[in-house]
């Protein structure tokens, strides 16, 4: 379309597509054609080349859209390290964090020996200690909807 004279505003409000990611598809488009805008593979970018996009673009007054384009990174990606950079530094962009859950997360394992009458009593008081913490809440959040069902004029839902 773009090809065809229609602008760019145009095509953004008619198809719903954010200005600069149509700008930045059309740069593509015209430097490397229409391979350029098939789905690439992920590739996980090491602290090396964040800490070298980051200083290109604070060093040499590149814009998001310009540096995308030029490394193959999201717009989105290069603020979030820009953010990093000048909040914690440059060398933060060096820290890699672990990916996934912790280690600590899931459910907690069942015990293997045999517990005692005491051990058996102190973590069904604390079963029945959080279940009533829980249904506290609940009540409180029905009241809660319900108050301000009647404070619009509604009554009580049929549930």
């Amino acid at each position: 379309m773009l090809e065809d004279g229609y602008s760019i505003n145009y095509i953004c409000v008619k198809y719903g597509i954010s200005h600069k990611r149509l700008l930045k598809l059309w740069i593509l488009y015209q430097k490397e054609g229409v391979t350029v805008l098939h789905r690439q593979d992920y590739t996980r970018s090491n602290a090396t080349f964040r800490h070298k996009v980051v200083l290109d673009i604070e060093n040499n007054g590149v814009s998001l859209v310009q540096a995308s384009i030029k490394y193959g990174v999201s717009a989105g990606c290069l603020s979030m390290w820009l953010k990093t950079a000048r909040e914690q530094g440059v060398d933060a962009l060096l820290i890699t964090k672990k990916r996934g859950r912790s280690p600590g997360m899931g459910r907690p394992k069942k015990l293997q020996k045999p517990e005692t009458e005491l051990e058996r009593l102190r973590r069904e008081n604390q079963e029945l200690k959080t279940e009533n913490a829980l249904l506290k809440k609940v009540k409180a959040l029905v009241e809660e909807r319900e108050a301000r069902l009647r404070a619009i004029g509604r009554g009580q839902s049929e549930n």
